[in-house]
């Protein structure tokens, strides 16, 4: 990490909990830029499984299914 961001990684450390979570909002919502080929490729991507489906080579899953599929349960101590 450079010289800036340690001091600024220092200087957020001392908020309070509220505003520390709106910089990390605010830094968050910077990276977020609109990709325009990330866009298409996802488009594609369920253009073609849509296909599939109708196809009959894909079959629809329950929301509830996929949900308890990667739904992480708590381990005993």
């Amino acid at each position: 990490m450079t010289t800036t961001a340690e001091a600024l990684s220092a200087q957020a450390a001392k908020l309070p909990p509220e505003e520390r979570l709106e910089v990390v909002e605010r830094i968050l919502d910077s990276l977020d830029q609109p990709d325009a080929s990330l866009d298409s490729a996802w488009a594609h991507e369920a253009d073609d499984r849509l296909a599939a489906y109708r196809r009959g080579e894909i079959k629809a899953m329950a929301l509830s299914e996929v949900i308890a599929k990667y739904q992480v349960t708590p381990t005993a101590e």
